[in-house]
């Protein structure tokens, strides 16, 4: 059993900043590519950034720039530093890991999701 438990959303104004997390926990081997994504209201789920094993970074355009994910693989746990945010950042984020367990079978992994608002 494996829990991706996301933390760090919050109402922030425009302009302002913000950082996620998201702990890996239970029967983990290895933990590959990481990512996170968002839903808007009435939207689809989309990729916002991802980050494999050795580092290797891929960010949506919308957040080039703006938004920085990094990883700290001796806490299996991820990272969103948003900075610049937009009202159009508002959106459910959910993270995403690829993770080997024990038994040696490889899944996909959801978070149960963190509300980020920019509101003035």
């Amino acid at each position: 059993q494996v829990q991706l438990v996301e933390s760090g959303g919050d109402l922030v104004q425009p302009g302002g900043s913000l950082r996620l997390s998201c702990a890996a926990s239970g029967s983990i081997f290895s933990i590959y590519t990481m990512g996170w994504y968002r839903q808007a209201p009435g939207k689809q789920r989309e990729l916002v950034a991802s980050i494999t094993s050795g580092s290797s970074t891929n960010y949506a355009n919308s957040v080039k720039g703006r938004f920085t994910t990094s990883r700290d693989n001796a806490k299996n746990t991820l990272y969103l530093q948003m900075n610049s945010l937009r009202p159009e950042g508002t959106a459910v984020y959910y993270c995403n890991a690829v993770i080997r367990v024990v038994t040696g079978t490889t899944y996909h992994y959801w978070g149960q999701g963190t509300q980020v608002t920019v509101s003035s």
